[in-house]
């Protein structure tokens, strides 16, 4: 495989990576859209259309083994790929949180929605600028950005402690409700380990440009 070639492969594969990377931010923008509205039809499309975001990263992963058995790449190419099937990972496991969110606005059924909702919807907010900025960051090769939105998470934290406790205090006020603040504690720890996982593409983005393995920001969750 030429030079030529073997880049041309890079940047489709990057390409990939901001594909699949929008359609991540759809599911989970729907997913907290759907949960806000009570929009049970919204909740099933996201459920449905995780099978494609699935079928993208294993499309990423089989161009990236693919291109390691073909070229034999080294040092800052290497770590490209590598870089690109671990993004790949994360993203499809965001996409999972979503789905988790959209199932739960369907376990709720007619149960209203009480409680800290305006701290929750912005957790989703704050999550997809988050990722929207790491995938920029990946393709820029902007490490200081990427250091700089792993520091954002700490703000998801403080908005996850602040509902969860503000729930905790509701089910002890009305513990008929245990059920309803159930699902919106895990609806809160879904949104937190999206955040936590853009974090990790940000420590990709980092190798990817330093060749430095870094634990950036360590989750307290």
């Amino acid at each position: 495989m030429t030079r030529e070639l073997f880049e041309k492969k890079l940047r489709e594969m990057q390409e990939d990576v901001l594909i699949m990377g929008s359609m991540v931010e759809k599911a989970v923008q729907r997913s907290i859209d759907s949960l806000r509205t009570r929009d049970a039809a919204l909740s099933n499309s996201v459920v449905s259309d995780d099978i494609a975001i699935n079928k993208k990263r294993y499309e990423i992963e089989d161009k990236c083994i693919h291109l390691i058995a073909l070229q034999a790449p080294m040092a800052a190419d290497l770590r490209i790929i590598v870089s690109i099937l671990f993004i790949s990972n994360e993203l499809e496991r965001m996409a999972d949180h979503a789905e988790g969110i959209a199932r739960i606005n369907l376990m709720l059924g007619e149960e209203a929605l009480t409680g800290p909702i305006g701290d929750i919807m912005l957790m989703g907010e704050k999550g997809i600028d988050m990722l929207r900025r790491s995938l920029t960051a990946f393709i820029e090769r902007d490490d200081a950005s990427a250091r700089s939105i792993c520091d954002e998470d700490d703000e998801i934290d403080a908005l996850y402690d602040s509902s969860y406790h503000t729930l905790i205090q509701d089910v002890i006020r009305t513990p008929q409700d245990v059920e309803r603040v159930t699902y919106l504690i895990w609806t809160c720890h879904n949104l937190e380990r999206i955040a936590d996982r853009v974090t990790n593409i940000c420590e990709r983005v980092i190798f990817m440009v330093t060749g430095e393995l870094e634990e950036i920001n360590v989750s307290r969750y």
